[in-house]
C-alpha cells in the first residue's frame, strides 16, 4: 500500500469546501479530474455504501467509514462496479480521506490516500488537477 496526501489552501470556510466536495452538481464538477460524467450513488451516512460511478456504469463501492460534516470523510473501498455489476477487490485498507481544517486564511483541504501501488501514477496526475477544481469552485461559485 501506498500512502499518498495532497493538500491545498482554499480562502473560504470549510463549510463552503464541504458543500463543493459533496454537493451534487458540484461533485460531478471537481471529479471531471477523475473521469467525466463521473457522479456518486447512495448516502454519505457512516456505515453506508456508497457508488461511485461513470456514465458507464463502471467505477468502484466504497464504505463511508466517517463522515463529520465540515472536517473529515473517510471511504473504505471495497470493490470495482462493470456494468453495474460489484465485483469484491481484497485491496486491503485502500482508504480515501478529505479533510479539512479551518485556518486564519480559509480551509486547508487534505485528501489522504491508502492505495495499492498500480494506481499511485494515476492520482499523482488526477488528484491535484482535482483538488485545483475544488479550490476554483469554492472560491468563485456562487
Amino acid at each position: 500500500m501506498e500512502t499518498l496526501v495532497y493538500t491545498i489552501q482554499i480562502n473560504t470556510s470549510p463549510e463552503r469546501v464541504w458543500d463543493v466536495l459533496w454537493g451534487e452538481i458540484t461533485y460531478r464538477q471537481w471529479t471531471t479530474a477523475f473521469t467525466e460524467g463521473s457522479f456518486y450513488q447512495g448516502t454519505l451516512e457512516e456505515g453506508s455504501t456508497v457508488k461511485f460511478l461513470d456514465p458507464k456504469n463502471n467505477g468502484m463501492y466504497s464504505r463511508v467509514e466517517k463522515n463529520i460534516p465540515h472536517k473529515e470523510m473517510k471511504f473504505l473501498h471495497l470493490g470495482e462496479i462493470y456494468d453495474g455489476v460489484e465485483a469484491p477487490q481484497n485491496w486491503g485498507e485502500a482508504t480515501e480521506s478529505y479533510i479539512l481544517e479551518e485556518k486564519d486564511d480559509g480551509t486547508e483541504l487534505k485528501a489522504e490516500i491508502q492505495t495499492p501501488a498500480e494506481f499511485k501514477e494515476f492520482f499523482e496526475d488526477k488528484f491535484p488537477k482535482a483538488l485545483g477544481i475544488v479550490k476554483n469552485l469554492s472560491e468563485n461559485q456562487l
